[in-house]
Parts: C-alpha cells; sequence; structure tokens
C-alpha cells in the first residue's frame, strides 16, 4: 500500500511492523492522520488496528520502522509523559473501581498538579459535556450502568484536554440502543470539539457514521484508506474485494478477539 501523505499530519507511521515471535502482526504500514480528523482503523479480529492504536501511545513499539506523534519520533518521548497527553478509551472501561466517578475523571489532572478547584471544574464541566449530572460525580463506577461507566471513560481521557484520543472499541459491549445514543453523542461532541481521534472498530455502520476517513486493514496490511461516502464504491481492483466483503457481512456484534 502506498504512503498515505497528509499535510502536517499529527501522527505518522512510517513503513512501520509489528512482530510476535514468529507471528507478523503489521507489515509495512504506512499512514498519517490529520489534525481534528477521526480516522477509524475497520478490520475483522486479527487484522491489526488495536495493535496500530497502541504503537500511537508507546503501549507496544514497532519491531521495524517508526511511528510519530506531533513530527517528533515518539520513541524519543518520554512514555509516561507521552500517555498522559494522550486520551484513551476502551471498551471495558477501565475505572478504579475504589475511585468515586469524579476521582476517576480527575486522575489525570491531579497528577499533573492542577489546582484541585481548576480539576473540580473541570470535572463537572466534562460531566455535563458526556451527558452526566453533577449528582453522579460521587457514586462509584460498580453504582452505574454500561452506558454510564462508558461515558465516564470518555469524560476522563478528556480531563487533561489531549490533542488526540484513541477509542479501542469503545461502544462495544453496550446493548444496541444504548451504543447507538453513545454514537450520536460522541459524533456531536467530536464536531465540537475537533479533537485528532483514531477509532478502532470492527462494525461498518459505525465506521461510516464517526469516521472522517475509513482505513481497511487485514491480516496486518492497510488495504485501503477512503472517506466514508467513497468506501462503499470504491473502484481499486485490489481494495474492492476486501470493502465488498465488509460489507456483505462481516459486521459482528461483538468482537472479543485480538486485533
Amino acid at each position: 500500500m502506498p504512503l498515505t501523505i497528509l499535510e502536517d499530519p499529527l501522527i505518522e507511521f512510517r513503513n512501520v511492523s509489528y512482530r510476535v515471535a514468529d507471528t507478523q502482526v503489521l507489515s509495512g504500514l504506512n499512514l498519517g492522520v490529520q489534525r481534528g480528523e477521526a480516522l477509524v482503523l475497520l478490520g475483522r479480529s486479527g487484522s491489526g488496528k488495536t495493535t496500530t492504536l497502541k504503537l500511537v501511545n508507546r503501549l507496544l513499539s514497532p519491531t521495524a520502522g517508526e511511528v510519530r506523534v506531533n513530527g517528533l519520533p515518539n520513541n524519543d518521548a518520554d512514555p509516561i509523559r507521552l500517555r498522559r497527553s494522550i486520551g484513551y478509551v476502551i471498551q471495558d472501561v477501565g475505572l478504579f473501581p475504589h475511585f468515586t466517578v469524579e476521582r476517576n475523571v480527575g486522575l489525570v489532572p491531579r497528577i499533573e498538579g492542577w489546582p484541585e478547584q481548576r480539576t473540580r471544574s473541570r470535572v463537572q464541566e466534562l460531566l455535563q459535556m458526556v451527558g452526566l449530572g453533577p449528582e453522579m460525580s460521587q457514586r462509584y463506577p460498580h453504582q452505574l450502568s454500561g452506558g454510564q461507566r462508558q461515558r465516564v471513560g470518555v469524560a476522563r481521557a478528556l480531563a487533561a484536554d489531549p490533542a488526540i484520543l484513541l477509542m479501542d472499541e469503545p461502544f462495544g459491549a453496550l446493548d444496541p440502543l444504548t451504543r447507538a445514543e453513545l454514537q450520536r453523542e460522541f459524533l456531536s461532541l467530536q464536531q465540537r470539539l475537533h479533537k485528532t481521534v483514531v477509532f478502532v472498530t470492527h462494525d461498518l455502520r459505525e465506521a461510516l457514521l464517526l469516521g472522517s476517513r475509513i482505513a481497511l486493514m487485514e491480516a496486518g496490511r492497510l488495504v485501503t484508506v477512503l472517506a466514508p461516502q467513497d468506501f462503499l464504491r470504491s473502484t481499486d481492483p485490489w481494495a474492492s474485494a476486501y470493502v465488498r466483503a465488509f460489507a456483505d457481512g462481516l459486521q459482528p456484534v461483538t468482537d472479543r478477539g485480538t486485533s
């Protein structure tokens, strides 16, 4: 797949490969993510999309090639500082069960040394932004519904106002109605905040709704990168077969496999 060239990308993958023992997970990935866009990594389980996501915040490091964030190789960055500057939302949320909602959302600002009043104001602002009332701030994760926990996870990822937001199947474990509601809310939020988002999903409908571009992956390789309106009518002879296969039914409701 040729290099996807963008003007001043915030995230770049330059001929990136990732290997575990004898398994080649990613091969020769060239991809740029523009500032303010929502790039969806679409693919079935094992296609390499979650691995790609984790290379951005150095939860994984490439075995070949280079990942650049804001123009700099992320391997040169302090991994702790890098991760604190990037929001990260996963399917199972990962809230601290012994922390209240307020403490979960305010975690990174407090670690960063924000004044307490500023942190509390930011928490309340974000809870309102994701559709949770102020009364939710003193509840614990076990007292929340799945959709509420996911909203808290999004709020926590946004707490320190990161430029980049990584989202790994964030709505995949929710029931269809709650999932549709959170998709609409996320789309509205992104239109207001213009974060640079990398969003992993196996669901074509979700990709078409939320992505400014869709990067289709298969077996550790990038098949094609297209705008949603062009995705289903791709004329690339090599890519169109994969696009058709996905459109014809590779849309499971949940996907717990490695990706």
